[in-house]
Formats: C-alpha cells, sequence, structure tokens
C-alpha cells in the first residue's frame, strides 16, 4: 500500500500555483527574448519584466522604480548589506542586527567584520523578539544599518518592525528588513513602516525559486554587488531571469489579493493543530510568540527525544516537516534561533517546524497528529532522556 505523503515545510519552500505556472509558461518558448535587446522580441520580454516589478512595486507600496530583481532572498541580503556598508563607510563601520537573523545575513555580517566593519548582533527575550533596550544602547553616529528580519523562519515570531524604523531615523541610520517569510503573510506597506530596504523572495508564496527582489527607497546609497552589465537600471548585471520575474510578479500580486483569506486558514489549522498535540502528547512546548507570530508556522520542542530522529520518522509515515531552516539542515549543531531564545538545549534539540501551507486540509492535520502520537511514544520509550525524568 502506497504511504499518504503530506507536506509541512512550506517555509522551506511551497510549491508553484497554476496561476502562476500559467504566466511563466510563455516566457520559456514564445516571449523568450533578452529584455535588454533593442528589437521587438526584447521589447516584448522587457513589457512583461515592467509588468511584474509594478506588481512587486504594488504589493508593497513602492515604486516600481525601487524594486530590483534578484536571484532570492539571499542575494538580496547580501546585497543589501555588502552594498550599503561600503557604499557609507565615510560615515562610519557599524551594522546592528540581531542573533535570530537568516543565515544569509548573519554569514554576511560576520563577512563584513572580517573587513573592518564592526556587526552588533542584538539578542532576543524568550518570545524571539528584538530587546528595543539593547537596540537604543548601541545605536550611534558610527551606526549605518539595522537590519533586522519581519518574522523569523524558524520559530514565526514577527519583530516590532515600525518602532525599529522609527528608532533607526531618529539617528539617520538606513533600516532594512529580511521580509521572505513576511510577504503574503502580514501586510507590508514599505512607506507606512518607513522601511529603508526589503528583501523577498518568490519560492515561499508559491512562485518559482531563483527569483527576489530588493526594495531600495529612492536616495538610499548603495553599491553593486553584480557588476559586468547595465541590467536593472546599472545595478545589478546579469541577463535578467525574466520567467522568475514573471512568475514573483503574479505571486506577491496573488499573495496580497487573498492575504486575509489564507490568514485566516491557516491560523485556525495551526491553532487546531497545536490545541490537539498540547492534549494528546506530554511534555511539548511551543516556541516563539504566542500571539504576534505567522499565521501558518509552528515550531514545537519534544522533551526526552531528539528531534532528528523524529524528522525521520515522519518522513518514513510520508510526513515532510523540518527541525529548523532548510538553509541549515544537514548539521547537528544546535538551532542558534531557539539558543537565542534561552531554550534549554535539550528541549531544542527535540524541536520540529510544521509549516502549513494554503492547500493543507484538516484530514492531513489530523494524519500528522496520529502519526506524531505514536512516533514520539516511541522514540521516548527508547530514549535514556525518559528513563532519567522517571528516576
Amino acid at each position: 500500500m502506497a504511504i499518504r505523503k503530506v507536506y509541512l515545510d512550506n517555509a522551506a519552500t511551497t510549491y508553484v500555483s497554476n496561476e502562476v505556472l500559467t504566466e511563466m509558461l510563455p516566457v520559456f518558448n514564445t516571449v523568450y527574448g533578452n529584455s535588454s535587446s533593442l528589437h521587438g522580441f526584447g521589447r516584448e520580454a522587457g513589457a512583461l519584466l515592467e509588468k511584474a516589478r509594478e506588481r512587486v512595486a504594488k504589493a508593497i507600496n513602492a515604486d516600481p522604480s525601487e524594486i530590483y530583481f534578484t536571484s532570492g532572498g539571499t542575494e538580496a541580503n547580501n546585497w543589501a548589506l555588502k552594498g550599503v556598508a561600503n557604499a557609507n563607510k565615510a560615515k562610519g563601520n557599524k551594522i546592528i542586527t540581531s542573533q535570530i537573523e537568516h543565515h544569509s545575513v548573519l554569514e554576511t555580517c560576520k563577512h563584513l567584520e572580517s573587513k573592518g566593519f564592526k556587526v552588533v548582533y542584538l539578542p532576543v527575550d524568550e518570545t524571539g523578539l528584538v530587546s528595543i533596550a539593547d537596540l537604543l544602547h548601541h545605536l550611534d553616529d558610527k551606526t549605518v544599518m539595522i537590519s533586522v528580519m519581519a518574522a523569523n523562519n524558524e520559530i514565526g515570531t514577527i519583530q516590532n518592525l515600525q518602532t525599529i524604523a522609527k528608532i533607526a531615523h531618529e539617528k539617520g541610520v538606513i533600516f532594512h528588513t529580511d521580509a521572505v517569510q513576511a510577504i503574503g503573510a502580514i501586510s507590508i506597506d514599505v512607506k507606512q513602516m518607513d522601511i529603508d530596504m526589503l528583501s523577498l523572495s518568490g519560492h515561499k508564496i508559491y512562485g518559482p525559486k531563483g527569483a527576489g527582489a530588493l526594495y531600495i527607497k529612492k536616495g538610499i546609497k548603495i553599491d553593486n554587488l553584480i557588476i559586468g552589465g547595465n541590467q536593472e537600471r546599472g545595478k545589478r548585471g546579469g541577463t535578467v531571469n525574466v520567467a522568475g520575474a514573471v512568475g514573483l510578479g503574479k505571486a506577491i500580486e496573488i499573495a496580497v489579493r487573498d492575504i486575509s483569506i489564507n490568514s485566516k486558514k491557516l491560523k485556525t489549522m495551526r491553532e487546531y493543530f497545536v490545541s490537539e498535540i498540547t492534549k494528546e502528547i506530554s511534555d511539548i512546548q511551543i516556541n516563539g510568540h504566542l500571539i504576534q507570530r505567522l499565521p501558518g508556522l509552528v515550531n514545537v520542542s519534544f522533551h526526552f527525544i531528539e528531534g532528528e530522529s523524529l524528522l525521520l520518522l515522519l518522513d518514513l509515515n510520508g510526513i515532510g516537516v523540518s527541525t529548523g531552516s532548510a538553509c541549515s539542515s544537514g548539521t547537528l549543531e544546535q538551532s542558534h534561533v531557539l539558543k537565542a531564545t534561552g531554550l534549554d538545549p535539550e528541549f531544542a534539540q527535540g524541536s520540529i517546524r510544521f509549516s502549513f501551507g494554503k492547500s493543507t486540509t484538516k484530514d492531513e492535520v489530523d494524519y500528522v497528529i496520529d502519526v506524531l502520537k505514536k512516533q514520539v511514544k516511541k522514540l521516548r520509550d527508547i530514549s535514556p532522556l525518559t528513563a532519567k525524568k522517571s528516576k
């Protein structure tokens, strides 16, 4: 008998929706011109590219001229950090970020440290919220940039972006946010929220992989990350991935259009899941902020067992989940996010991230709950940690 398959790792990536795929397909074999070419084929592709740019801009209330297409969130984050740091050396050499950022931000900051920049990694509380007091303490005239993610990819905590932006601008500091997980889940208005730079990606919102964008507010001084061409108004060299941009544009348009419906459904699904496993499985802990959180993501610590073992048993039953972010999977190191929240290392090792999608059904969730109960019991029955607890 075939194993039932249930995908609950939408925070890692989503599928490409039919609406998005339909818009992308002609760009592969019909409107295939290079968007930089001056002839009709190129102009036709260029028109589709600019339509996609307008869609992305409208979704976050930006001007189309402030949207630059990238290969994804990682490139956008690299560009934002390296570009601003190098272009604003005359002002200072200090960057402020948080301890729970995506690795594309943390590793870029480490690289900048090796180049002489000073980076402050702000602590977070047990819910994953950045310490505003510490931000105020470290902010000074040498600070050129603050980069704090909109919503965390492992525990789902949503940061107080407007407060951080206000504090940054009172000191004349550029504020960047990695909004890869937030787009389509919460409303983002770069003008109202006073955001200077914002990274986003298509594959978290039912768009294609390898397609992202960086919003750069007019007037921001930033160096280029990729050189070698005049594409993207001279800011990012290389032949533009028109099909990816078209897919991203359509995906973000749909995501914003359906944000209320999807958020309500995902929140209902998440709360049902949490309610049921809390009743059915003892010794668990929900990580992250219990209210200020993404609607479709929940990180759970199952005490006395290893998360990797549970993930593999769930996989054998056709269930796809994660022990953390997909970018750090394959390592046995404790999650840097859970460590920053102060979670006991033993509990952190038993953590699983469940992330629901707009196609997830209650029947699928019930199946996961049933399998989860059995597999947690199986692991606890053979765990030395369980025996230690009973003494």
